[in-house]
């Protein structure tokens, strides 16, 4: 593919977790982490050979889309006609992340208004810190496009926990950026 740093490799995998989604995880709940491990590929690489601020955001495409599989969340989904969207993202850099070099990336919901779903994505190497993401994440029906509430989501993925109340962080990024419900 042609083009600025677009990572093929990335794409085809998450094309291959969403025709052939890994597993699902006995009593997983919705708050409950989800971890993907991954290795730095030679394609995730920019000119100063560390991963590619855009490639983080397909790293964590790909850890979502292993969160919704852990949750069993693939054939609901579908029953549905519902699919996720990212709504807004924004990502943290501490440390650089190198070829071959392996990490994880924890993806868990820290909560939900009635507009959108928030996630937090922590990337490690070890006890390494290398990159925090939020993001805010919302559902659409396939064909119409409508708006899906998010405690509907919830209620579908869900365990019944009710909404934990929202980081401080997270729902002060919220509302500067406009995604939080709005009374």
């Amino acid at each position: 593919m042609r083009g600025y740093g677009v990572p093929v490799a990335r794409q085809l995998q998450l094309v291959r977790l969403l025709a052939r989604p890994r597993p699902p995880i006995p009593g997983q709940g919705i708050l409950d982490p989800s971890v993907t491990t991954m290795r730095v590929r030679p394609a995730d690489l920019d000119i100063y050979l560390h991963v590619n601020n855009g490639t983080y955001l397909q790293m964590m495409d790909v850890a979502r889309t292993n969160y919704i599989a852990d949750l069993g969340g693939f054939p609901l989904l579908r029953q549905k006609g519902w699919y996720p969207v990212v709504a807004a993202q924004t990502v943290t850099y501490r440390r650089s992340l190198t070829l071959g070099q392996r990490f994880d990336v924890t993806t868990r919901v820290v909560g939900w208004d009635e507009r959108v779903v928030y996630l937090e994505q922590v990337f490690t190497r070890g006890d390494d810190l290398c990159a925090r993401g939020l993001v805010a994440g919302r559902f659409l029906t396939r064909g119409s496009g409508v708006r899906v509430p998010a405690p509907e989501v919830i209620g579908l993925l869900g365990d019944g926990r009710p909404a934990p109340e929202l980081p401080e962080d997270v729902a002060g990024w919220a509302r500067s950026l406009g995604v939080a419900h709005r009374a």
